[in-house]
């Protein structure tokens, strides 16, 4: 964060002082939280809610269940909320929580408790006008029920303080695939820029969750071809391009990737280097390392997962001269639409979808032109261009607030 960060704060000549402000965050919370288990034993979890900047509105970020969750890892993502809600033009801040667990060992039960017991712990940071957490990796509607429902037994009925909620619990319509949504809009926009065809474009998609199979699905339908896909489970290919309404129904029934009839299996260690137009990292971070980066052979990477490439990666990438939508930009749909249920929530009205999706495409195109403008004005890369307009945004806002 910091390296992309230093990059585009160089750009547009930001003073050190304000350099030093707009990386550190505001707030930064670690909790123990001790849970019963089913089988009668205790654990106790460690959570994590960092709160990195609010000078543009609340803070806003998603709750991750996941091992590899740290303080840093953590404090990465906040800071990484910041940036996205300031270049899509939202009253937002940026956050980011987690739990360290391993969500696939625990029941029903066992999540409830734990997620109740993190609600507790963060109650007095968090808020409709304050802190608004949103599903992340391992999370979903019926987690951030367990959240709206514990906070609102001590503050009162407060659909507000978190979205990515069920309909019934006054979520929007469109949230659920607001993300892969996103993904299929800026890459059928970034197309025509980088010479390539949308239509029968092959594609390749590390990653098969809401944000990969959404966007497959999406990117589908446009008339690209989904040539490999991975996720934990495995990998699998067609290079005529897989059926991906049958992959969807075989992998509802299966929970894997093995065992498709319309693909061959693949070694997963080579997806991401596979020959295509679109390559899409949409799992986790860090996976295109500087040694990955100089055997892509992608003519556009497209990153669906927050930090997909590494700095290292990312040096390798733009001297090769591979064009990157960046994440702060490509994965901001999930938040956008989180800010159409956050004002149907403090509004009481509700938003129709087509209503969410002509407005999601909107503000994604809007953004994409500007950081286009930012990119041609400062001669940089996308990447550098996003940051720039991001900061300058947060920046300014803090300067008419309080630094000036």
């Amino acid at each position: 964060m910091e390296y992309y960060f230093d990059r585009a704060a160089d750009v547009i000549d930001l003073p050190d002082a304000e350099r030093i402000i707009l990386k550190r965050p505001i707030r930064e919370l670690s909790v123990e939280l001790p849970i019963k288990l089913d089988n009668g034993q205790w654990r106790v979890y460690h959570g994590y809610r960092v709160q990195h900047d609010n000078t543009r509105g609340p803070c806003k970020g998603g709750l991750r269940y996941h091992p590899s969750v740290s303080e840093d890892e953590v404090r990465a993502l906040a800071s990484l909320m910041t940036w996205k809600t300031a270049l899509v033009d939202l009253p937002f801040g940026g956050a980011k929580g987690g739990i360290s667990c391993e969500p696939q060992r625990l029941s029903e039960d066992e999540k409830q408790r734990l997620t109740r017991a993190f609600v507790r712990a963060i109650d007095d940071i968090i808020g409709p006008q304050r802190d608004i957490p949103a599903p992340d990796m391992n999370t979903n509607a019926q987690t951030m029920a367990w959240i709206m429902d514990e906070y609102s037994s001590r503050h009162g009925y407060s659909p507000a303080v978190v979205t990515g909620k069920p309909i019934g619990l006054m979520g929007v319509e469109g949230r659920e695939d607001a993300t892969g949504r996103g993904v299929q809009i800026l890459t059928e926009a970034a197309c025509p820029h980088f010479n390539i065809e949308l239509k029968n474009a092959t594609v390749v998609i590390q990653g098969f969750g809401n944000v990969g199979s959404n966007a497959a699905l999406l990117l589908h339908r446009a008339g690209a071809k989904i040539i490999a896909i991975a996720d934990a489970s495995g990998a699998i290919q067609n290079a005529h391009g897989l059926d991906i309404p049958s992959l969807l129904e075989h992998y509802q029934a299966a929970r894997t990737l093995k065992d498709f009839s319309g693909a061959l299996e693949l070694d997963s260690k080579t997806l991401l280097e596979l020959p295509c137009d679109i390559l899409i990292p949409a799992a986790l971070g860090g996976v295109i390392d500087a040694r990955i980066a100089g055997n892509l052979q992608a003519k556009l990477v497209v990153e669906a997962a927050n930090s997909p490439v590494t700095a290292g990666g990312d040096q390798v990438l733009r001297e090769r001269g591979i064009p990157v939508l960046p994440d702060i930009l490509v994965n901001a749909g999930g938040v956008i639409v989180s800010y159409f249920e956050w004002t149907q929530n403090l509004t009481a009205f509700r938003w129709k979808v087509d209503a969410v999706h002509h407005e999601l495409r909107a503000t994604l195109i809007h953004a994409y032109d500007e950081v286009l403008r930012a990119a041609a004005e400062y001669k940089t890369d996308l990447r550098t261009a996003a940051y720039a307009v991001a900061i300058n945004r947060v920046a300014s806002a803090k300067r008419m607030r309080w630094l000036s």
